[in-house]
Formats: C-alpha cells, structure tokens, sequence
C-alpha cells in the first residue's frame, strides 16, 4: 500500500460521523446544483433531463452528499458516481448516504485516473485530489476525457500563497518521519509544539485543519504529495488537458482593484493577469474553487441576469437580508479577503424579499410593483456584486 493510501485508511478526510447527517447539510464550493448550473450552464439547464455526474475523489463524501441531497429535495433525477481509492472513506461516505436515504449514488472503489471508465459525465466534482496525484497533469487529463459533450468540471485544488509555511514543514517531516501514520502524527506533534512563534505557518492566519482534528493536521501537514497551484499555473494544466476555467464562485478573491487603487493602471492586463496579481497581492488564498469546460466550448457558460433568470441567495435568508438593506444600504460581508460593505440601494430591499429560487426576476420585479427593464441597471450591478461572494446565483432547478 503507497503512503497516500496508508494515510486515507488510517485518517479518512475529513473526519465526518455519520449520525450528523440528521441536524444539517454541508454545503459548499463547488458542486451546489444551484452553483454549478450558474457557472456552467448559463443558468439555464433543463432540469427534467437526465443528470449523470461523477464525483471523482469522493472522500468521505461531502460534495456527493450534498450534490445528492439537493437534487433529491428538488425531485430531479440523477446518477452519481462516488469513485475513490480508500475504502475506510467509501465507508463513511456509504454510511452518510444511507442515514439520508439518498439511493441516486453509485458507490465505486478506484483512481479518477481511470474516470473514463465509467462513461462520460454531464458534470464532474474533483475537490482536494488533483494536486495530491504524483501527476496532476495526469488527473486533468482523465476528467476531460470522462466529460459528456457540453458538460463541466467543478474542481478545488490547493494554491501556495495562502498556505505559507505549510511546505517547509512537509518537507522536514518528510525526511525525518517514517513509521506507521500514527507514529508519524504523534512525533509531528511534538515536533510541531516546539515551532517557534516566528515561524511563517505560526503567523499564517489562513490555517486551521491541524487544529480541528488528527485527520485535518495529517492531511495538512503530513502528506506525501502536495503540488499546489497558482492561478496562471492551474490556467496552464487546463489549457493542456484541453479545458479552460469559466468562472469561480470567488471571484471577489481575484479582484486586484481594491490592492492597487489609483497607485497604477490595471486597464491592459488580461482577466487572468488581473486574477494572478491579486493573488500576489493578498496573500490569502489557500485554494482555488473553480469551474471548467472543454476549452472550444467555454463561452457563454456563466449566467448573466436577465428577465427569465431565476435568482438565488445562498447562506442568508431573504427577509433579514432585505432588512438589513432597507435600514443601511448595504450587506455585509466576511470572506477569506476580511471584512467589507456591499452597497446596496435601499430600493432593491423589496427585491431581495421576494427572491425564492421559483420566480424569475420579471415575476419579482413585477410583484415588487415595478418591471424588469426598470430594475436592470440597478440590479445587474447589484447582482455582479454578489456573485462574486457567492452569494448570489442563478438556476432554475426549483422552476416547475
């Protein structure tokens, strides 16, 4: 057995009880069905068409579970496919399907090198494993090659600035630690209580797995192969597996405007050269979450706010948000970036009300006493500001 694979049969990650399923609904990025249509389909899949989807590298099963659950709820049919190398984490994953009842997965045990294998795929979910592959190149490869015509990737992989300091110290536990995982753990421990407070991972404030469990302070620190990405290199090896990025539910996080401010003129840089500084600059992000399609048929894919789009807020609830609009103009906001303010006009609070994720911005827009075509220019500001916090998407997976 290689060391990757000691390592997930001793320390599935993350570490998840099954029982928990009965008090919530992990969700995430990427993979929500809401999410995904918006950066791959426009906004606009037909949902009572088949859906068969791939979730390559499942783990414990997280992004299964939730891509599962949230179809099931809305009564769309779908075929999803859990394939991963560790039977210690299929476990888990099989044990949280069955605690929801969800029978629209097919559970696989195997390498997403071998994604090809089990058909193409509409939509295929690859988070945390790539950039733990001896060859990432590799694992692009296969996912392209698995992709049904038309379809997408959704994929997370790790990126080098946010995670200052993690590198030395895999590399010195490397070379001093063998063993068993547990000998390892425990011996980094120790060692790892001895770092000294000036040490670039004791002043990153972007790090917290190594805290939160063994699994987390293993699969940080302790892995065997860990390539992280920046942007213009994770731009590269899609561009040679034959995809390109359409968009990142991030996008805030690429935004070099607020660093520079009128200090230079960023008007003749590429959006993937705007992307790449801002990474430079901020320093914060840790991984990239982003979406893909085959490279001769990316454009287009990200939805735009129109009359028939269906709107979606994600992680606040429409009363309090319109709300809070209402009283100040704006919405706060906490992300990997820190703190800030979305101005909002406090006209649009009757908007955000109404947002249910069944009406279209024409039927909100009219039932807030108004019309699309006078809400367009304040809305379609309104809404690129919160797609780039994710907060905002659109889907009709809910429109009967």
């Amino acid at each position: 057995m290689s060391e990757v694979a000691a390592q997930y049969e001793a320390y599935p990650y993350p570490e998840r009880d099954p029982a928990d399923e009965k008090k919530r609904l992990i969700v995430g990025s990427p993979s929500h069905p809401c999410e995904l249509d918006h950066y791959l389909f426009a906004g606009r899949r037909d949902w009572t068409k088949p859906f068969r989807a791939l979730v390559a590298g499942g783990g414990t099963g997280d992004a299964l579970i939730q891509l599962a659950q949230v179809l099931a709820s809305a009564g769309r049919k779908a075929e999803i496919v859990y394939l991963d190398l560790s039977t210690a984490s299929r476990r888990i994953a099989e044990a949280r399907a069955e605690a929801r009842g969800l029978t629209n997965i097919a559970f696989q045990t195997g390498s997403l090198l071998d994604a090809g294998d089990f058909g193409q795929f509409d939509y295929i979910d690859c988070c945390g494993v790539l950039h733990h592959l001896p060859e990432p190149q590799a694992g692009f490869d296969a996912l392209s090659g698995a992709l049904a015509p038309g379809g997408g990737i959704g994929l997370m992989v790790y990126a080098p600035y946010g995670r200052a300091g993690v590198y030395p110290l895999q590399s010195a536990f490397g070379r001093l630690l063998k063993g068993a995982p547990e000998e390892r753990l425990a011996a980094a421990r120790a060692i790892f209580a001895r770092l000294p407070e000036g040490h670039p991972f004791r002043r990153n404030p972007h790090l917290g797995d190594h805290e939160v469990s063994d699994a987390g302070f293993y699969d940080l620190l302790l892995h065997s192969q860990d390539t992280p990405f920046t942007i213009t290199e994770l731009a590269g090896t899609l561009a040679r597996a034959g995809l390109a990025m359409t968009g990142t539910p991030n996008g805030h996080l690429y935004d070099p405007a607020p660093f520079v401010g009128e200090a230079a003129d960023l008007s003749a840089l590429s959006a993937l050269d705007r992307m790449a500084l801002a990474e430079e600059l901020s320093g914060a992000i840790r991984m990239h979450v982003v979406y893909a399609a085959r490279a001769d048929d990316a454009e287009g894919r990200v939805a735009r706010p129109g009359p028939q789009m269906v709107p979606h807020l994600r992680g606040v609830a429409p009363q309090a948000l319109a709300q809070t609009v209402a009283k100040t103009g704006r919405i706060p906001v906490t992300s990997a970036a820190g703190k800030t303010q979305v101005p909002v006009p406090k006209g649009l609070a009757s908007v955000l009300a109404r947002i249910d994720g069944r009406h279209t911005l024409e039927d909100i827009a009219r039932a807030a006493g108004g019309d699309w075509f006078a809400l367009a220019p304040a809305w379609v500001k309104v809404s690129e500001a919160l797609t780039a916090y994710g907060i905002l998407t659109y889907s009709g997976l809910y429109r009967r």
